[in-house]
C-alpha cells in the first residue's frame, strides 16, 4: 500500500504541473508544430513558459519508466512496455508535441497504479485467506507449559490450546469436547464440534475454552503445511492460455517493432512527410505493447485459484483450472466418493421387531472391532451383555452363549450349517441373520449408502452434457445397485487400483483427446488413477500425502457438490480469460491498422495509450471478477 500511495502522490504532482503547463500553452500565441515550421524561434522565452512545466511533469511521472527501460536495455531485454513508452514519448518530444508526450506518460502511470492496485488486492485476498499458519504451540513437557514454534512439536506430545488459538499441528482431541472454526480449511462457515479421540486439523481455531490435544503429525506433514505448500506453488503451473501469451509475445513484439521501422522509413521516401510518418510509427509502437494480455491472463487465473480456495477447493495452478473447465468425462470412485465410505444399517426385517433383533445382534457383536459389527452396535439399544461368552466363526459369523441361551448372528451359510429355518434375503449390502435359541428372529442389512447429494451432482453433470462413469472394486451386484441409485451413465466393477488406472488410460485414448477426463477419488488408494487422468480430484484427501502429490484439485470438504462449484469457478475463469484475449487483440489490431493508415492522426498518441493502458485497465477490471 505504501508503494501505491507514493505513486499516487507522484501522479497528482505531475498532473498539477501538467495543468499549469496546459494553461500557459493555451495562452501563448505559438502553439503548434506548424508554427515552428514557419520559422518560430525555439529560443523564444514563450516556449519555455510552458515547455519547462511540461518537462518537469514528464520527468516526475515517468522517471521510473525511463530507468527501467535503460536497465532492461543494458541487460539485453529490449522489447518491453517501458522501452515502447520511452521511444514513443521521446519521439513526441522531438516533434515538440509536449502536451501529448506528458499526458500520455501520466495516463500510462495511472494505468500502472490501477494495475498494481488490482494485483495487490488479488494477492492480499489470497494471503488473508491462507493466513492459517499457527504462530506458536503450547506443549506440556515435564508437567510444565512450554511455548515453542510448531516445527518443534513432536508426535505424541500434549498440546494446550486456549480460546482463539490455532491448532499448531494435526492432533487428536484429549479433552471431552471442543468446538473449532475450520472455515479457512474447508470453507464451512459453521463451527465443528469434536469429541475425545477425534482428529482435529492444524489451522483450525479453538472457539471454546482451553482444550488438550495429542500431536499426531509433525508440522511438515500436517494439513496446514500441505495447504500452504499447495497454494504457494499453484501459480508455477501455467495454463495453456498463459503459455499462449508467452509464445505470442515472443514473436509478436519483434514483428511490430520491424513494422514500426518500416512505417517510419519507407512511406516518407515517396511523400517526404518524415514528421508525420515517424509520429505514426511511434504511435504504432505504443499501441503494440501487449501488457493487457500479459497482466490480465495470469491475474484471472490467480483470482480463480483464490476464489476456489475460499470455497475449500485447492487447485494446483492455472493449467488444472483450465482442464477442469474443459472436462466432459467424469469418472468416480465409489467408496468414500459417491458413497459415505462407512456402513449404515439400511434395513431391519421385519421392522416391527427391529428393537429385539438389534438388541440380540448387539449382544453378539458389541465387543467386535469389525466395521459391520461396529455399525450394528451404533444403531442397537444398549442391553446388558455381561456373562455372555462370544465365539467368532471365521467367514460365517458370531455365536454368543450364556447358560442355556444361544444367539447366532451371521450369514446365510452359518444358519444353513446350524439347520435353522429362515427367509434368505437379497441385498446389495451385507445381510446379517439373527437367531435366538434356534428361532429365527429376522435380519439386519448393512450397506455403504450413497451420499445424500450424489444423485443431484451426477444429474447436474449429465445435464451439462458430461458423461459419468463409476469405477469400483466392489462386486457386480453391489456396484449395479449403487449405480442405479445415483444415476451414473455407466459403471465398471471388480477393479483393483492398478486396473482402474489402466481402464482410465484406455478410456482417454478411445476419446482421442477430445475434452478432458476428470477422476474423483478419496485420495487414499486412488493415487495411480488421480495421476493418470487429465484432472485428478481428491475428495477430502488433504490428510493423505498420496492425494496431495497425485491430484490436481483437493476438495477440503468431503462434499461431492464441491466438484460442481469448482467446475463453475473454472469455467467462469476461463471465460473471462478468453474475453480478455479477444477484446485486447481486437482493439489492438483495429487501432494498429487505423494508425498505420493515418486515420487517427489528430489524436493518435492518446488513442494509442487507450489501446495500451486503457484496454489493460478494462482487462484487469474484468479479470478481478474472478475474485468474487
Amino acid at each position: 500500500m505504501k508503494r501505491e500511495k507514493k505513486q499516487l502522490l507522484r501522479i497528482v504532482v505531475a498532473f498539477a504541473l501538467f495543468a499549469v503547463a496546459m494553461i500557459l500553452y493555451k495562452l501563448t500565441p505559438l502553439r503548434s508544430i506548424a508554427e515552428v515550421g514557419e520559422g518560430w524561434n525555439v529560443g523564444d522565452y514563450r516556449f519555455y513558459l510552458y515547455a519547462l512545466p511540461f518537462i518537469a511533469s514528464y520527468v516526475i511521472a515517468g522517471y521510473d519508466v525511463i530507468r527501467k527501460a535503460v536497465r532492461n536495455l543494458l541487460s539485453g531485454r529490449l522489447l518491453d512496455e517501458n522501452f515502447l513508452m520511452v521511444v514513443a514519448t521521446f519521439g513526441a518530444i522531438a516533434l515538440l508535441d509536449l502536451p501529448e508526450a506528458c499526458g500520455v506518460m501520466i495516463f500510462y502511470q495511472v494505468g500502472e497504479l490501477f494495475q498494481r492496485y488490482a494485483v495487490g488486492k488479488s494477492r492480499r485476498s489470497i494471503a488473508a485467506l491462507m493466513d492459517i499458519r499457527p504462530d506458536i504451540a503450547r506443549v506440556l513437557r515435564s508437567g510444565e507449559e512450554v511455548v515453542v514454534s510448531p516445527e518443534e512439536v513432536e508426535i505424541g506430545e500434549t498440546l494446550l490450546l486456549r480460546a482463539g488459538e490455532r491448532v499448531p499441528v494435526d492432533a487428536v482431541l484429549l479433552s471431552e469436547e471442543g468446538t473449532f472454526d475450520t472455515s479457512s480449511l474447508t470453507g464451512e462457515s459453521l463451527p465443528r464440534t469434536s469429541v475425545s479421540g477425534e482428529e482435529v486439523l492444524s489451522g483450525s481455531i479453538n472457539l471454546g475454552g482451553e482444550v488438550r490435544l495429542s500431536a499426531s503429525q509433525k508440522y511438515e506433514n500436517s494439513t496446514v503445511r500441505k495447504i500452504l505448500d499447495l497454494v504457494e506453488n499453484a501459480t508455477a503451473k501455467k495454463a495453456k492460455s498463459e503459455n499462449f501469451i508467452t509464445r505470442f509475445a515472443r514473436y509478436y513484439t519483434p514483428i511490430v517493432v520491424i513494422a514500426a521501422l518500416l512505417i517510419a522509413l519507407i512511406p516518407p521516401i515517396f511523400t517526404s512527410e518524415w514528421g508525420e510518418w515517424i509520429k505514426r510509427a511511434l504511435t504504432f509502437l505504443v499501441v503494440s505493447c501487449p501488457c493487457a494480455l500479459v497482466i490480465s491472463v495470469p491475474l484471472s487465473f490467480f483470482g480463480g485459484i483464490g476464489g476456489a480456495s475460499k470455497k475449500g477447493i485447492l487447485v494446483k495452478g492455472g493449467s488444472a483450472l483450465e482442464r477442469l473447465a474443459e472436462a466432459d468425462g467424469f469418472l468416480f470412485d465409489k467408496t468414500g466418493t459417491i458413497t459415505e465410505g462407512r456402513f449404515s444399517v439400511v434395513e431391519v426385517y421385519p421392522s416391527e421387531r427391529a428393537e429385539e433383533i438389534l438388541a440380540a445382534a448387539y449382544i453378539a457383536e458389541g465387543a467386535s472391532n469389525h466395521p459391520i459389527a461396529r455399525c450394528v452396535s451404533r444403531y442397537a439399544p444398549r442391553v446388558d451383555r455381561e456373562g455372555y461368552e462370544v465365539r467368532e466363526i471365521a467367514g460365517r459369523g458370531v455365536v454368543a452363549r450364556k447358560g442355556e441361551e444361544m444367539i447366532l448372528v451371521g450369514n446365510a451359510r452359518l444358519l444353513k450349517e446350524e439347520k435353522v429355518t429362515f427367509e434368505e434375503r437379497e441385498s446389495a449390502g451385507s445381510v446379517l441373520y439373527v437367531v435366538r435359541n434356534g428361532v429365527y428372529l429376522g435380519s439386519v442389512t448393512v450397506a455403504d449408502t450413497p451420499k445424500s447429494n450424489a444423485r443431484e451432482v451426477i444429474a447436474s453433470l449429465k445435464g451439462e452434457g458430461c458423461r459419468t462413469i463409476m469405477l469400483t472394486g466392489d462386486r457386480e451386484f453391489a456396484a449395479a445397485a449403487v449405480a442405479a441409485e445415483v444415476g451414473v451413465d455407466e459403471y465398471v466393477s471388480e477393479l483393483l487400483p492398478q486396473d482402474k488406472a489402466a481402464w482410465v488410460e484406455r478410456y482417454m485414448k478411445e476419446r482421442g483427446g477430445k475434452g478432458s477426463v476428470c477422476f474423483i477419488g478419496d485420495g487414499i488408494n486412488d493415487a495411480p488413477v488421480l495421476a493418470t487422468a487429465d484432472v485428478g480430484v481428491s475428495m477430502g484427501g488433504v490428510g493423505s500425502d498420496a492425494a496431495i502429490e497425485a491430484s490436481d484439485v483437493v476438495l477440503m470438504k468431503d462434499d461431492l457438490s464441491s466438484i460442481i462449484e469448482g467446475r463453475r469457478i473454472a469455467r467462469k475463469t476461463t471465460r473471462i480469460v478468453r474475453e480478455n484475449i479477444v477484446v485486447a487483440l481486437g482493439v489492438k489490431v483495429l487501432v494498429l491498422l487505423l494508425t498505420a493508415l493515418g486515420v487517427t492522426s489528430a489524436f493518435a498518441m492518446w488513442l494509442a495509450v487507450f489501446a495500451d493502458v486503457g484496454v489493460a485497465m478494462l482487462a484487469i477490471l474484468n479479470a478481478m471478477r474472478t475474485l468474487r
